[in-house]
């Protein structure tokens, strides 16, 4: 079977992406580092509008930040409630915890 070099390039780019998540994942839970304590990813609404919060970084304080599209972003600590950041406005995620966001399947973990 013959492929094209868009083919070969796809592949290829597939395969580094899945061995650098690999990579990352091992990396960091070889570590012990904080990030494993946060989820990956918490999901919120806000005006009738899914968003995906990502974390983004973890500050020598033990506040993770979590950045979202439309320049939304949000902070939490280990045991501390989900605040908006740079705005009052809220969503779903507002004021949780992140027992409370786990609890109601809004935090996505990487296992």
């Amino acid at each position: 079977m013959r492929m094209s070099s868009t083919n070969i390039s796809t592949c290829l780019a597939a395969v580094l992406v899945v061995a650098g998540a690999q990579a990352f994942g091992s990396a960091a839970h070889a570590e012990g580092t904080i990030f494993d304590q946060f989820p990956f990813a918490v999901a919120c609404e806000y005006k009738g509008t899914q968003h995906a919060f990502y974390l983004a970084k973890v500050a020598s304080d033990g506040t993770a930040t979590y950045i979202a599209s439309d320049n939304f972003a949000g902070t939490i600590t280990l045991h501390g409630e989900a605040k908006a950041v740079g705005s009052d406005a809220g969503g779903s995620c507002l004021g949780k915890t992140l027992a409370e966001l786990r609890a109601s399947g809004q935090a996505r973990d990487i296992k």
